[in-house]
């Protein structure tokens, strides 16, 4: 109970192989593991396929399929593709582009893009939007996305998850009801989430190190880092579940030491595999939680049937959670944490084990939040969904030992001037560059 998730998923491999097998089933085995180990893992199946084992692995995260040698792609029950990745990538050549040079809300842009009929999927990356054309579209004018005078649309080499998207054949959604809901924006400089010198100690053992970070309204901020690094430690002290040591923890303005009650009457929690309460109905796990953030009978009702058409619960509303799909449950949790309308949204690794269509709804759901004005914080081990976040904190050994934009931790990663190919090449390489000039 005490092993970190990379830990975990390791000693479970190493009791699967006890007995040497000729095939190994691994069942996404990678979920909730950070990028080291996710890598030390994959070394490891490596090596067994040198021995002549066969593997056949399950996964959510698609730049693993990336690394197979054939690839299954399954969805509603049919299979949908069979063969090389690489195959199925060049399927969407020439139909992928980057709108870089943004000067605008670049989730603004994005939404506008998938309102387009050319455009049929699309990321955020950094401070760059990635798009898929609709087969046979051409590329429209730039100015038709109003990214401000210097924005350009280039052409950009396709992803794996750029070709399944395509292959999925469902068309991303730019608007959706939640962008429609209140705007909070006030002013974009307002501090929302602060924390100021945070330190938590057990015994002698330090899990938070003088952390050091704030969050304007509107941002999305996310916190990555390897397993037990002090993420989830910073999460619960901000979220008021864990009292520090030393140093303040604010939210909206409101400390949590001394007024913790009214700071968390202002955010929403989203816990980790959503803490949903599995042998009552969705319509139960709403009235519930609403009662925790201690909304009167007619204000719950009216908010409830809202969130559940939003969200596309309606239809479950008498199903028990714990029989939901995934995508089902995520979207219930989601709902959960903002019944009470609140300015701050904590996520911990939300979209933990959620297939690609699921995660794209719930970050244009997040998106919408962001634009008008709810401040976003976001734990998570999925590198590609960190590229969604306005600014990032890498957590490692319980201090922050690096925050920016995700281009910004990039370039700071490279090596020899170049920047990082990605976010994961550039969280590996700062831990190691942390970890040497630890031992110099």
């Amino acid at each position: 109970g005490a092993l970190s998730g990379g830990m975990k998923q390791k000693l479970g491999l190493a009791c699967a192989l006890i007995r040497k097998p000729r095939l190994l089933l691994l069942d996404e085995p990678s979920v909730g593991v950070d990028p080291i180990s996710r890598r030390e893992l994959w070394k490891m199946v490596y090596e067994l396929v040198d021995q002549g084992i066969g593997v056949i692995w399950s996964t959510a995260y698609l730049d693993e399929a990336e690394r197979c040698r054939a690839v299954l792609v399954l969805s509603e029950g049919k299979l949908l593709f069979d063969g090389a990745p690489s195959l199925l990538t060049s399927s969407v050549e020439g139909r992928t582009v980057l709108v870089q040079g943004i000067e605008r809300d670049k989730r603004i842009v994005l939404t506008r893009a998938l309102d387009r009929p050319e455009f049929i999927d699309g990321v955020i990356q950094g401070a760059s939007v990635r798009l898929l054309l609709a087969e046979n579209a051409a590329i429209p004018p730039v100015e038709t996305l109003q990214a401000g005078p210097t924005a350009r649309i280039e052409a950009t080499g396709p992803r794996f998850e750029d070709a399944l998207m395509a292959r999925l054949g469902a068309r991303s959604r730019g608007q959706l009801a939640l962008a429609n809901a209140r705007n909070k924006a006030t002013s974009s400089d307002e501090l929302m989430v602060e924390a100021d010198q945070l330190t938590k100690k057990f015994g002698d053992f330090v899990a938070a190190d003088r952390i050091s970070f704030s969050i304007r309204r509107g941002e999305v901020y996310g916190l990555i880092g390897p397993n037990g690094a002090g993420k989830s430690t910073t999460f619960k002290m901000l979220c008021g579940l864990l009292q520090p040591s030393s140093g303040a923890a604010r939210v909206a303005g409101v400390d949590l030491a001394t007024s913790p009650g009214r700071a968390r009457s202002r955010l929403g929690y989203m816990a980790q595999k959503f803490s949903l309460y599995g042998d009552l109905s969705v319509a139960q796990n709403l009235k519930f939680f609403g009662g925790v953030y201690g909304l009167d009978r007619r204000a719950l009702a009216d908010v409830s049937a809202r969130m559940a058409e939003t969200l596309n619960l309606t239809a479950y509303l008498d199903h028990t959670a714990a029989r939901l799909p995934l995508g089902y449950k995520q979207r219930l949790a989601l709902a959960c944490s903002l019944l009470h309308d609140p300015d701050v949204l904590f996520l911990d690794e939300p979209t933990s084990g959620v297939d690609p269509r699921a995660r794209r709804e719930f970050w244009t759901h997040i998106n919408a939040l962001a634009s008008r004005g709810v401040t976003i914080l976001v734990t998570t081990h999925f590198l590609e969904e960190a590229e969604y976040c306005d600014r990032i904190a890498l957590i490692y050994r319980g201090r922050a030992i690096a925050d920016g934009t995700p281009d910004e931790l990039k370039a700071k990663a490279g090596i020899a001037g170049a920047p990082a190919l990605s976010l994961e090449d550039a969280f590996i390489n700062l831990v190691h560059e942390f970890d040497q000039e630890r031992a110099a």
